[in-house]
């Protein structure tokens, strides 16, 4: 199987050569390359199409929330997870809004860095237990109408794998539908609950109280 190919976007070129260190102690991981800025990870992004961009947010040039938005046009097929210092609500709901599959906070055990880098990759989400209640709260915080449209019993059923970080390859097996049935309850649950993403999707569902996000 081959590795999964990580590019490292932080202005620190210590947290850099850090954050390279630690994963080449995985065997199924490799750092393809390392950038300093937004727009350098752009660049690098496009050129070599990597599965993982491991990002921080507050860069020069690009920052983290901008990169996040222009990468599906430069690679379609990275999924990008933030990793940083900052925790505010607005720093989080602003990265999900833009694409990201996942974010920790630097100062993560590296088990959880690697677990997030795994779960991302197969096609998940993950948001660790501290920021996804802080994006939480911040759902909780604005006025939330009901939902318009309630989800199916098969739609909670595919929600509740969403949220347990499963891709549509599994959720199809377990539920024994196809895949492109499970692309198409995964739409309406995204449109049902006003989600830009799968991640925002689970924190929502958390929120109206569909659904309960363990530690």
């Amino acid at each position: 199987m081959s590795p999964i190919r990580i590019l490292i976007a932080d202005d620190h070129p210590v947290v850099r050569d850090g954050l390279a260190a630690i994963l080449a102690t995985q065997p199924d991981f490799e750092v393809a390359g390392e950038a300093g800025d937004g727009r350098a990870a752009l660049e690098l992004a496009e050129r070599l199409q990597p599965d993982i961009l491991l990002l921080d947010l507050e860069m020069p040039e690009k920052d983290g929330v901008q990169t996040l938005m222009q990468l599906p046009a430069r690679a379609p097929s990275c999924r990008a997870i933030v990793f940083t210092a900052y925790d505010t609500d607005d720093r989080i709901v602003a990265a999900v809004r833009a694409g990201a599959r996942g974010y920790l906070l630097k100062g993560a055990p590296r088990e959880e860095l690697f677990n997030a880098i795994r779960v991302v990759q197969s096609g998940g989400s993950l948001l660790q237990p501290v920021i996804a209640g802080k994006l939480m709260a911040h759902m909780t915080n604005r006025e939330q109408a009901s939902l318009a449209e309630p989800l199916t019993d098969r739609e909670m059923e595919v929600l509740v794998s969403l949220a347990q970080g499963k891709q549509n390859k599994e959720i199809a097996r377990a539920l024994f539908i196809s895949e492109r049935t499970v692309k198409f309850h995964v739409s309406s649950i995204l449109q049902k609950l006003g989600a830009g993403n799968r991640t925002e999707a689970v924190a929502l569902a958390a929120q109206h109280g569909l659904i309960t996000l363990g530690d």
